[in-house]
């Protein structure tokens, strides 16, 4: 083996099985590895620590295990100074960039630390001179520019991993462990409860929805929750606001109509006709101040002065004018409105549930809802460390949570 490196880890490491999936990622990097020092918590909420010399063959390989294992929450023992190249074209990060993580991360330059003003995944590091010092940020790739000074190789970085006894027990847990047998009454008011403790820290109640919300004729449910204020910024894609303003026109949604559950003549042009009279309006925004909008989520969302971002793609019809068609630029207006996020609700969609998870730091707490185990896992593999998966229908967990948190709804 040609290089080396001493790591360490702190943690619940024997119970969370993230020792194991250390080990796991060594051998899948072709490293190998020696445990030096194992210290086992002796109480349940004592951590663990462990102390591991790494080896790889040479040393680009060792910073991309090193990289891998940030992932984890496993830093260098000696960290050293952070090693800065510049990008020499737009859009492409230097050879051997730094993978970001979205964990809290410090970075060493000059023998002093900077945090990382916003945890972003699978993005690079860009250090910035400013008026008030240096700065450091994650920049996606897409966002590069020529002359842009990026940190390369794992060395001058430490990450830090949220400690799931600084909040509620709801969010001890990855969001892959899914109960599937524990009662969604408990949950949804552990739910309810983060919400209200979210709300009255001053911070957004970030929602990210798909059409299934308005297929379950959970509308109601979350217009009562936006009203309530309980929604503050919505994420969603071309579908979900179509079929809601198609609900609101037409009551169908996809030709269904959802109060006796069954289709109506010509119910399959209706989302077609909707899309074109919101077209024709110019804005969601101008459709409901025109009052050819009266009803659903969007109506709430524009009425109660709130933020949503609606990104399509490429099977969308339409879209609807306030869709972002370039999937980039919808990315950053995403990332316009994470600030000040404290907690995230994800709702029956996958694709915009994962996109949002790769965004969001790794202290903001979520929960992600789906009929489908495998949307709730796939957000567990993209690494999202604090959340709760909770398979069941969307539309009756929403039931539930607005007859929790809005005192006077009542199923209409």
């Amino acid at each position: 083996m040609g290089s080396s490196e001493t790591v360490e880890v702190t943690g619940h490491l024997m119970d969370s099985g993230i020792l194991s999936r250390i080990l796991d990622d060594i051998r899948d990097y072709g490293g190998d590895y020696v445990i030096e020092q194992f210290d086992v918590g002796h109480e349940a909420n004592d951590p663990s620590s462990a102390r591991i010399t790494v080896e790889a063959e040479d040393e680009e390989s060792l910073q991309r295990l090193l990289m891998r294992l940030q992932t984890r929450g496993v830093n260098q023992i000696d960290p050293g100074e952070a090693v800065v190249g510049v990008a020499e074209r737009d859009g492409v990060l230097p050879d051997g960039f730094y993978s970001t993580t979205n964990l809290e991360t410090r970075i060493r330059i000059d023998g002093a630390w900077y945090d990382v003003e916003n945890p972003e995944m699978d993005c690079g590091l860009v250090v910035l001179e400013s008026p008030a010092g240096l700065r450091v940020r994650t920049v996606p790739m897409s966002d590069v520019q020529v002359g842009m000074r990026i940190v390369i190789g794992a060395a001058g970085i430490q990450v830090s991993v949220p400690d799931p006894d600084s909040g509620s027990d709801t969010y001890g847990q990855l969001v892959g462990d899914t109960p599937y047998d524990k009662p969604q009454a408990v949950l949804v008011r552990q739910v309810a409860d983060e919400m209200r403790r979210t709300r009255a820290e001053g911070r957004k109640l970030l929602w990210v929805a798909g059409p299934g919300v308005v297929h379950t004729g959970a509308v109601p449910a979350l217009v009562a929750l936006i009203g309530a204020g309980f929604v503050d910024t919505l994420f969603a894609g071309n579908a979900l606001a179509t079929h809601d303003i198609e609900s609101s026109l037409y009551g169908t949604s996809l030709g269904v109509d959802l109060s006796v559950t069954q289709g109506v003549e010509h119910g399959h042009e209706h989302h077609v006709r909707a899309l074109n009279t919101v077209r024709k309006a110019g804005s969601i925004a101008q459709a409901v101040a025109d009052g050819v909008v009266t009803s659903g989520i969007m109506h709430a969302l524009v009425t109660h002065r709130k933020h949503y971002v609606l990104v399509g793609s490429v099977r969308d019809d339409g879209p609807l004018p306030d869709v972002h068609t370039d999937v980039i630029e919808g990315q950053r207006a995403m990332r316009a409105e994470i600030a000040d996020v404290g907690y995230c609700l994800m709702m029956a969609t996958q694709l915009h549930s994962v996109a949002t998870g790769n965004i969001l730091p790794a202290t903001v707490p979520l929960v992600c809802v789906d009929i489908n185990p495998s949307t709730v896992t796939k957000l567990a593999d993209r690494g999202s460390n604090r959340g709760r998966g909770i398979v069941t229908d969307v539309g009756l967990f929403l039931e539930q949570l607005a007859l929790e948190l809005v005192p006077d709804y009542r199923r209409g």
